[in-house]
């Protein structure tokens, strides 16, 4: 049995021309043969009647006041709603379809509400109805305890649910049906000239989710690459492949081009505050004062920068006022510089190649960008702008490593 896992996003499902969108590309996969899992989120976006943050506010202007619990009771619903509508909506078409819940696909979780973990899938009863010759519709984001207590996966769940079920499923592919036509070399808001990826690497596309992209959530695709389960990341209203999410060997074995590309894409994430603790005199463990009072107050840091005169790392804007004031108390002078951002260079084909941080630094200077603070890894390297200057900067650094010239 030949499986297709497809997952269609929100946006995928808020109109009526939206979800029979969906059902053209539910129908194109039957025809090719493959028996179908479809993973379903939540319809439209906040202020959506069905949205997850429109049931969240519900809550919040009713009293504020529900336990983790139930919450999770709340949310998994707006899942449950576009998996009936889908549902409908394909046996009216001749194709018939079932719905088996989070729980009743056995997906099972931690006992973490609201942010919970995979922890096994048995899918016994997704392959039976398989069998039988339906398309099984799951609603994402949503799992159960092993004493069967429903739960929720948190940020890009339906991502990791639909993921998890092809790992599961042994599936062929995952597609991620979205409103953009696959990964792009930068955000086209900001950058008129982003282009398509047709390709790209699971590390590749981990570093772009984590450092700003939205297009699928990074922990879905650490579950795929761990079974090596290809993912195309394509939009519902198109007909494009989009792009291939694998590894280099699967690139070239399905047909590919491999690209010998330095850099694949820039990202961005904005509303970043930097602080800069100076070190007591004679005292050597600020580093570890400093970041075990963050972890205590559940502040998370990142873009941390160690030398023996002190530490300098960064905070969400909202976070900055609680860590300086922690700080205080602490007796240190934190210097803060609110409303920055972290500005990224991501390829895995500058490991070891010199030169990159000096085109970086180029770039940036010739259009009088000054650097705050810089990090690297092996297929990235990060700057921290002011704010003011994100814009700028990153179509400085796209133009300059020239991803604006053709499908890549």
């Amino acid at each position: 049995m030949k499986i297709l896992v497809q997952k269609f996003g929100g946006s995928s499902l808020t109109t009526e021309d939206c979800r029979i969108r969906a059902i053209t590309h539910i129908k194109r996969a039957i025809d090719e043969g493959y028996a179908l899992v479809v993973v379903v989120s939540a319809m439209g976006r906040k202020g959506d009647p069905y949205a997850t943050d429109t049931l969240l506010q519900l809550i919040r202007n009713n009293g504020n006041g529900l336990p983790k619990r139930e919450t999770d009771l709340l949310m998994h619903t707006g899942e449950i709603i576009s998996a009936t509508v889908m549902c409908s909506m394909l046996n009216a078409e001749g194709i018939e379809a079932t719905i088996l819940t989070g729980g009743q696909a056995n997906i099972v979780t931690s006992d973490d509400f609201t942010n919970a973990q995979i922890e096994t899938i048995e899918p016994k009863r997704i392959v039976k109805e398989l069998e039988a010759g339906k398309v099984v519709i799951v609603p994402g984001f949503q799992g159960r305890t092993s004493d069967w207590e429903i739960t929720t996966l948190g940020r890009g769940g339906s991502d990791t649910t639909a993921t998890a079920l092809g790992v599961a499923l042994h599936a062929e592919m995952v597609d991620i049906f979205t409103d953009v036509n696959g990964i792009m070399t930068a955000d086209p808001r900001i950058v008129e000239e982003a282009q398509p990826l047709s390709t790209v690497t699971y590390s590749e596309i981990c570093n772009m989710a984590h450092l700003g992209a939205k297009v699928i959530h990074p922990r879905a695709v650490e579950i795929a690459m761990q079974a090596n389960v290809p993912i195309r990341v394509r939009s519902t209203f198109s007909d494009d492949p989009g792009t291939l999410v694998t590894n280099l060997l699967e690139i070239g074995r399905m047909g590919y081009t491999v690209h010998d590309r330095l850099v694949m894409g820039i990202a961005h994430v904005p509303n970043i505050t930097q602080i800069k603790v100076a070190s007591k005199d004679g005292r050597y463990d600020t580093q570890l004062q400093v970041f075990k009072a963050m972890a205590n107050n559940d502040i998370s840091v990142d873009f941390i920068n160690v030398n023996p005169l002190g530490v300098a790392y960064t905070v969400h804007d909202e976070m900055g006022d609680k860590a300086s004031r922690i700080l205080t108390d602490m007796g240190y002078e934190p210097q803060l510089l609110p409303h920055c951002a972290k500005v990224s260079v991501i390829g895995a084909g500058m490991t070891g190649v010199p030169g990159v941080m000096a085109q970086i630094v180029e770039a940036l200077t010739q259009e009088d960008i000054p650097i705050l603070q810089s990090a690297d890894s092996h297929t990235t390297i990060w700057v921290l702008v002011h704010e003011e200057d994100m814009v700028r900067a990153v179509r400085a650094l796209h133009q300059q490593f020239q991803l604006h010239t053709g499908h890549l």
